[in-house]
């Protein structure tokens, strides 16, 4: 059986639309590129000194990671040279990062978060890059940050990059979505997953119930659901909770099942939430619906919230279709 590589893959998608050029092609060939160079240091983690901390601190007040240092360092070196990009951003910078002058620049709009899990990585498990991608119209102004967020619908293509047993490639431009596994052997991704579709009912709730007690009401009713028998399957579901997000959605869009990080209270400085709307949420909820599952923020559909800043957060509940519609159904019912 031939293989077809990611390249091939997306020229022949390119094919099926008219307003299609090879700039996106290259877009996606640097994002590639850029995701070996992550995974060939990944793999050789333990081999060399590129675990533990930095000592400093990212704009979310997080400690940053050597790893997560060089992952955003390799993905903007690689993606401000690509030629196609008016600005780009990362979880990582608190600011837009700006096309140097005398680079040549286009109108793609590129979001990532660069290594999403990398608290695991000392203890091995699978961490991911996460990426969004949007097409500006042209005389956008990229230095008014607020004309470059877009609501996730908007998105042209979303996908992740997961660095675990092999590396794997998932992405969607809003026509099925496709997995590629790496083949080290050969240096490509080849098509190992076509057209995946997530169950509409799953098997599996993830959520870390260490913060049992700083849920609301409707979190807890929501999360008791699935612990127990009286629901739609008619018994328990397993619970999987990795947290690493990239691992545990790629599970749960495998094999069907809920993810869900909600508001608490424990930190009254993120009363929205943990998880970032623009770099994890937006480009997870395009994958999951063109999957046929579905995202919300408990109530609402992630794909239509308007972010007003870089590094929004929001409570996100991601997976199955109808396990995400039961919990906005609790929700609604709580809030009358």
């Amino acid at each position: 059986m031939p293989q077809i590589t990611v390249t091939e893959h997306v020229l022949m998608q390119q094919k099926e639309s008219p307003m299609a050029s090879g700039r996106f092609t290259r877009l996606l060939n640097e994002l590639i590129l850029a995701a070996k160079i992550i995974s060939r240091e990944v793999n050789k983690a333990g081999l060399v000194d590129v675990l533990g901390f930095t000592g400093e601190v990212n704009v979310q007040g997080e400690q940053v990671q050597k790893l997560d240092e060089y992952a955003n360092k390799i993905l903007i070196h690689r993606m401000e040279r690509s030629g196609v990009l008016c600005a780009l951003a990362s979880e990582e910078n608190a600011d837009l990062v700006r096309i140097p002058c005398g680079f040549p620049s286009g109108n793609y709009f590129l979001i990532f978060d660069p290594l999403d899990g990398s608290s695991n990585i000392d203890a091995n498990v699978n961490v991911g890059t996460i990426f969004s991608i949007y097409k500006l119209e042209e005389g956008v102004n990229t230095d008014n940050v607020g004309e470059l967020l877009r609501k996730g619908a908007e998105q042209v293509c979303a996908g992740y990059f997961l660095y675990g047993t092999s590396t794997m490639l998932v992405y969607t431009t809003g026509k099925g979505v496709h997995g590629f596994t790496l083949d080290p052997s050969v240096g490509e991704f080849l098509l190992s997953h076509p057209d995946i579709k997530t169950p509409e009912i799953g098997r599996v709730y993830s959520v870390n119930e260490a913060y049992w007690n700083y849920w609301d009401e409707p979190t807890r009713e929501a999360v008791a659901y699935f612990k127990g028998t009286d629901n739609e399957r008619g018994k328990s579901y397993s619970q999987r909770y990795i947290g690493s997000l990239v691992a545990d959605f790629h599970r749960n869009l495998l094999y069907g099942g809920v993810f869900m990080y909600p508001y608490d209270s424990r930190d009254p400085s993120k009363p929205h939430g943990k998880l970032r709307l623009l770099c994890e949420a937006n480009p997870l909820a395009f994958v999951i619906k063109h999957a046929g599952g579905l995202a919300t923020d408990g109530v609402n559909d992630i794909l239509d919230i308007q972010p007003t800043e870089l590094h929004q957060r929001v409570p996100l509940v991601i997976g199955s279709k109808r396990d995400v519609e039961k919990v906005a159904e609790i929700y609604k019912k709580h809030r009358g």
